[in-house]
């Protein structure tokens, strides 16, 4: 149990005197004293899916979070958050007007909690529309890097980032060919449903090739522009200060006399997940570039309204520097992510260090 803001999960042997030196038993060998787990620093409760604790919460990640005086409790969903913990840091990944309720209420009763992340903040990004309207209203601007050109300092743009044209559909999937005219969209669109909730069926992605078929779709639904990109996506995951990014095959690119001969809209598989690792795979340099490190800190700083999430970003085949955002996930699976259960761990020690710094201030 915790007593005094402090959990104690000493293993202490009964013939240890506590003085640290290896001792000899009855036999005359060597006996070193029974290892002690250091006091626990940071109380993580978790409210996750069973497919997310399973994903993120690998034994690995655990033993590696004790060994460092983190420890992770599950939360009782059904029990008031206050009778539970206390908790240093409430991390959650449920769906449902009640407990966003509950953890909004909590958040707001106990300040001193880090809760990953407020409700109001993942709500924005659990629904497409507002995801990336987000986006276009920070009104990004270009980033430019200092260069050197014989004996002259210059600014080089290294970087222009946008979200793709796209339109939202409710109801009456029959009005859907005719306001995409109206609104000048081109072909071919990327259907997408248009809140995403964790469920399977929520990532189902489509390809549309000409207006007619469009009245096929379900709404409610976001239809994207397609923007060519060399089949290649960049998924930048983002943990509080730190900034991963890794290569995923996606979608070809469709020319022109492939649009004027195929009709229809085709379902494709859920791009960018782990099996689709481009990262070592014989790329076009051009293709396989990494945007650059300024210019996806940047984007973190304008997004930091949240902690954990990750941005799907593609670069505009044939440029250099126009990068599109086309999906902004919450929570993301980090235990695909190389090297997650570290980053992770040191992610929760600089939430602690954070608190004791604004505590000194004060």
């Amino acid at each position: 149990m915790r007593l005094n803001g402090e959990i104690s999960i000493a293993n202490v042997d009964d013939d240890d005197d506590g003085d640290g030196e290896r001792k000899e038993n009855e036999l005359g060998l060597i006996r070193s004293p029974t290892p002690t787990a250091p006091p626990t620093r940071l109380v993580v409760g978790y409210a996750l899916t069973s497919k997310k604790r399973q994903s993120f919460l690998q034994p690995k990640l655990l033993a590696l979070a004790r060994s460092k005086g983190i420890l992770f409790i599950a939360v009782d969903v059904k029990q008031p958050l206050s009778d539970q913990g206390p908790f240093d840091v409430v991390l959650h990944k449920l769906a449902g007007k009640e407990w966003s309720q509950m953890i909004e209420d909590y958040g707001q009763k106990n300040p001193n909690v880090t809760v990953l992340d407020p409700p109001d903040a993942i709500e924005h990004v659990n629904n497409r529309q507002s995801m990336l309207e987000d986006v276009a209203d920070l009104n990004l601007p270009d980033y430019y890097g200092n260069s050197v050109i014989g004996f002259w300092a210059v600014k080089l743009l290294i970087g222009r980032v946008t979200v793709p044209r796209q339109l939202v559909f409710t109801t009456d999937p029959s009005s859907i060919p005719h306001e995409v005219t109206k609104e000048g969209l081109k072909l071919p669109l990327v259907a997408k449903p248009l809140v995403v909730d964790g469920s399977a069926k929520s990532h189902e992605l489509f390809l549309a090739y000409d207006k007619v078929s469009l009245a096929k779709l379900e709404p409610p639904l976001v239809l994207q522009e397609f923007v060519n990109h060399g089949g290649v996506l960049f998924k930048v995951y983002i943990i509080g200060e730190f900034i991963k990014v890794v290569r995923r095959f996606s979608l070809p690119d469709v020319c022109k006399r492939e649009l004027s001969k195929i009709a229809g809209v085709f379902p494709f598989p859920r791009v960018s997940c782990a099996s689709a690792s481009a990262d070592g795979a014989d790329l076009d340099p051009k293709v396989a570039e990494l945007p650059p490190s300024p210019l996806l800190e940047m984007l973190a700083r304008e997004l930091r309204l949240r902690l954990l999430f990750n941005i799907d970003i593609i670069r505009e085949y044939g440029t250099r520097d126009l990068y599109y955002i086309i999906d902004i996930n919450y929570f993301p699976g980090y235990g695909k992510m190389p090297d997650y259960e570290h980053i992770f761990t040191e992610f929760l020690l600089s939430l602690e260090q954070s608190k004791y710094e604004k505590v000194l201030v004060a």
